[in-house]
């Protein structure tokens, strides 16, 4: 395989592993070692000043996250890469290592409600200012950046409202600036969609949604060159946030990994099979998914992305109230907030994940009040449009709940 590159299924098994360098041990062992010894001072001194390679404190990285690093930085198309405690250590780690007082980032209208809350609540306090606009038409993006200005802040697809941006499109611009381009690559992890490959100078990750994939970590990436990478672990991660992920969370994360394209395969095919199911509900007013004909950006998904992913937002016609009651009614899918794992989740983000925002932000960031946002899992998708149909059965028709899911053990 010297000559080839393997295939991204091979090497979210394979990459940066060998087990006889490891005894044998065909799973990665793992390092719960909060420090590490030196044989002399002389070679302490040396890790310290960046002379050798040695570990010398788990704040820094352990033997089991650089596997796990290398192997995502593969998976991403990136020099380097850095896994954090949680998706926004990630965040964090890494715009504190970018930004001074009086710098301006430049953010997409609609984003995830934490990172938003940093943004308003944390970063405008240091001297920060935070320029919203809509990155889905980039052509306006070069009237807004100034002298200050130095990093461009997107999702694609966003959480919650599923709008893409041209992610080729806003990286010409930025590099012609000569401003740094991140992207939150969450939503469709490096099996779907490349956004280093279109141009991005930094990928951050939750990676406690798909990249582990069941629920039971939380955790965080950063992808992108060895140099930012480098500033971002010294600097950010080691004396800004101190996010540093655990040992049990590198194995888990580095176990979720395995799977990555089986399940990503799977959410996809379901989320099309349910988003056209709901389509095609009188009870249901807008569907809000990629993979549809009608999406508004169904070029650029063709053009940007591999697959159209697992999430998908959609409104009632209803009101809040009774989209909060149909959540109420499902039996199969949790009310939950996160998303990626392999049970399928919903939650109505201006009550749940975006309750950061007021009543007005909401609005003015493009998030309708009445949007639900379901995480499809990979259970059998039969069962999953059964659990959605009765509920809005018994919402909008006063049905009693499908009997065969309140059966289930």
């Amino acid at each position: 395989m010297k000559n080839k590159q393997p295939h991204f299924a091979t090497r979210t098994i394979h990459s940066g592993y060998d087990p006889q360098q490891h005894q044998g041990a065909l799973t990665p062992p793992i390092h719960t070692s909060s420090t590490f010894a030196f044989e002399t001072v002389e070679q302490g001194g040396a890790a310290f000043a960046g002379d050798n390679e040695r570990h010398i404190y788990s704040r820094l990285g352990t033997p089991s996250q650089q596997q796990l690093e290398h192997r995502l930085a593969d998976l991403e198309g990136a020099e380097a890469a850095l896994v954090t405690a949680s998706g926004m250590g990630a965040i964090t780690s890494a715009i504190w290592s970018l930004i001074e007082p009086g710098d301006e980032i430049i953010a997409d209208k609609s984003l995830y409600g934490c990172t938003f809350s940093f943004f308003e609540h944390g970063l405008k306090k240091f001297g920060i200012n935070i320029t919203y606009m809509d990155l889905s038409k980039p052509q306006f993006l070069a009237e807004h950046i100034t002298a200050n200005t130095k990093l461009v802040y997107t999702e694609s697809p966003s959480n919650p409202n599923m709008r893409l941006v041209d992610i080729a499109a806003v990286a010409h611009i930025t590099r012609q600036h000569g401003i740094k381009f991140m992207v939150d690559n969450t939503f469709c992890t490096p099996y779907l969609q490349n956004p280093i490959a279109l141009g991005a100078d930094i990928v951050v990750h939750s990676a406690t949604k798909y990249l582990g994939g069941h629920g039971d970590l939380i955790a965080g990436v950063v992808a992108g060159s060895a140099e930012d990478l480098l500033h971002i672990r010294h600097y950010g991660l080691k004396d800004m946030t101190g996010a540093v992920i655990s040992g049990y969370d590198v194995a888990l994360l580095m176990r979720g990994l395995k799977t990555l394209h089986v399940r990503m395969d799977r959410h996809c095919d379901n989320a099309l099979a349910v988003a056209k199911h709901l389509q095609n509900s009188p009870y249901v007013k807008q569907v809000i998914y990629p993979g549809l004909s009608d999406f508004p950006q169904a070029e650029l998904v063709k053009r940007q992305m591999r697959h159209a992913g697992g999430m998908l937002a959609f409104e009632l016609n209803g009101s809040r109230e009774q989209a909060a009651d149909f959540v109420n009614h499902l039996e199969l899918i949790y009310c939950a907030v996160s998303l990626g794992d392999t049970e399928s989740l919903i939650q109505h983000p201006a009550s749940m994940t975006h309750s950061t925002y007021t009543e007005e932000e909401l609005i003015a960031h493009l998030i309708n009040p009445s949007l639900l946002r379901l995480s499809v899992g990979i259970e059998h998708v039969d069962d999953i449009i059964a659990d959605l149909d009765q509920a809005l059965e018994s919402v909008f028709n006063g049905g009693s709940g499908n009997k065969e899911l309140s059966a289930l053990p």
